[in-house]
């Protein structure tokens, strides 16, 4: 037992952590490597999916592959604030870019666009982030210009120190947007960057991880942006992919905690093949089963705990954050038989009529369906149809609905 509590629980639930072992995402990775191959970028990426699913983590698997393959690689989480003016997300971008190019070295009268000495000279200058930042600044013209011509001057750096390229990768990319009220468009900025610089033949590849809300975003500032990406949407696993999830960690580590296939069963369904509930419901177990080992008690994995507990860390706090009137109405959608899939206002207006003494009205369903679009809970897809954007909350409303709470 002593060895057992010293053992290190090797389940990890948390925000883009990587889970002892990566199940599945196989197809993915290829899809990826077929884009590195690319001699002429036409085709960049964008990873999709519900909270939970492992976007992050996938895309963080993503980098050492490219780097293999002789491309640089850039990016960061794509924050509100970095989208909040055209001259951001152009900071943004020369900040991630001069990471990688710091050490480039290059001569300064060679290239004009530096233009720190006299023509007479002759000096290495690297392109640390100031450098960069001075090309910019001295280009005339819009941002987008600006930029364009900064990567003018990048791209051929790249390809003498013997690279194929730069992957820009950008995680919580459904942050992303423009601002006609304040005339700055940062994402139509982006988008026309870096399908000008493709088009000349620029090896700079655009990779994007976010929410489903991302892809319609993309469009909307760009029509012409449904040409420029291949969209991956993560599904959950299946369920020999969550068997591997649950043991692999096991057999590899040497762990002593194992689960039986009745163990496996159980997490699979009420994990829904989610990664992170995965990670969760394995965690939990594990520590539960020490603590059962220590009692002299018979190892059972206690599920009702554990759920009333990831209800706690991980449902709770977004549904506080629904009004009273919000909250009304996805219990009504947590109540339709298709509550796990697409559903339509006329669905949502049916329920309401069936199950309020003051259902609501279709033009009220619309404006509440936006407002928990904007709060992340509910998103829209390609075909005008709406879903849940946390996974498994409609099981979380219904358990919140019979409790009374």
């Amino acid at each position: 037992m002593n060895a057992q509590a010293a053992f290190s629980n090797p389940f990890r639930p948390g925000a883009g952590h990587r889970p002892p072992y990566l199940a599945g995402r196989q197809h993915e990775k290829q899809e990826f490597s077929r884009l590195l191959a690319q001699t002429v970028v036409t085709d960049n990426f964008v990873i999709t999916g519900l909270r939970g699913v492992g976007k992050t983590v996938l895309l963080e698997e993503l980098k050492p592959a490219a780097l293999s393959e002789g491309w640089l690689w850039v990016g960061t989480d794509m924050s509100e604030s970095a989208t909040i003016s055209e001259a951001n997300i152009a900071q943004r971008l020369i900040t991630d870019l001069s990471v990688v190019t710091s050490s480039i070295k290059v001569a300064e009268e060679k290239n004009s666009a530096i233009g720190f000495i006299g023509r007479d000279q002759s000096v290495d200058v690297n392109l640390t982030y100031d450098v960069l930042i001075g090309i910019y600044n001295a280009t005339p013209g819009l941002v987008v210009d600006k930029l364009k011509a900064l990567f003018n001057v990048i791209a051929p750096c790249v390809a003498a120190m013997g690279r194929k390229g730069v992957v820009f990768a950008y995680d919580e990319a459904q942050n992303l947007a423009d601002h006609a009220q304040k005339e700055q468009y940062p994402l139509s900025v982006l988008l026309d960057l870096f399908q000008s610089v493709q088009r000349q033949g620029i090896p700079f590849l655009l990779v994007f991880s976010g929410l489903p809300t991302l892809f319609p975003k993309l469009i909307e500032a760009r029509t012409y942006a449904e040409r420029m990406f291949r969209v991956i949407f993560l599904e959950k696993l299946s369920e020999s992919e969550t068997r591997e999830a649950i043991e692999k960690p096991v057999q590899e580590t040497g762990c002593p905690v194992t689960f039986n296939k009745s163990a496996v069963a159980m997490i699979y369904k009420y994990s829904g093949g989610y990664p992170y509930f995965i990670q969760f419901i394995c965690r939990e177990s594990y520590d539960a089963y020490l603590q059962q080992a220590a009692d002299g008690k018979p190892p059972v994995v206690p599920i009702t705990g554990i759920i009333r507990k990831l209800d706690t860390d991980f449902f709770a706090g977004r549904w506080s954050r629904a009004t009273d009137r919000q909250q009304e109405l996805l219990s009504v959608i947590a109540s339709l038989p298709n509550r796990d899939s697409e559903f339509t206002v006329q669905e949502i207006l049916a329920k309401s009529e069936e199950m309020l003494k003051k259902p609501f009205g279709r033009s009220h369903i619309n404006q509440l369906l936006t407002s928990l679009i904007s709060a992340g809970l509910i998103y829209r897809d390609r075909h005008g149809k709406y879903l849940f954007a946390v996974p498994l909350m409609a099981d979380f409303i219904k358990r919140t609905m019979e409790s009374g709470t």
